[in-house]
């Protein structure tokens, strides 16, 4: 490991903070600090994690979700201080990375399959 993969780990370290293993297709509670004028307020987005990129300390990740009818996403920085929690509601069985195919479906088209737990890849190919 070079010197800046070490840096990076340690900084991750120093943060502290708990992030859950999520992959696309998940669904996701993600707590956004926000902060209007004095005020400092938790806001709840959840959606769909279209996109994940991991980059050590500058790893993001994209939430898509249907508002009003109309696709919103929003992409967050994994370790920024912005975001207060991250929480896994529901796991999503897909076979791609991105899932950038899901800004042209609407309705049923755009649903994932729940991945069932109990059931792993590896016990299958056995």
């Amino acid at each position: 490991m070079n010197l800046i993969q070490t840096l990076e780990q340690e900084e991750i370290a120093r943060l502290g903070k708990t992030i859950p293993d999520f992959m696309p297709g998940d669904t996701v509670i993600v707590s956004v600090n926000v902060v209007e004028g004095t005020r400092k307020r938790v806001q709840a987005y959840e959606g769909v994690v279209i996109a994940k990129r991991n980059r050590g300390l500058n790893s993001g990740f994209t939430v898509r979700k249907i508002s009003s009818g109309e696709g919103v996403e929003r992409t967050f920085q994994t370790y920024s201080p912005l975001i207060a929690n991250i929480e896994v509601k529901r796991r999503g069985d897909v076979r791609r990375a991105k899932l950038y195919y899901l800004r042209d479906r609407s309705g049923r088209s755009a649903r994932i399959k729940e991945k069932l737990p109990g059931k792993s890849s590896s016990a299958a190919a056995a």
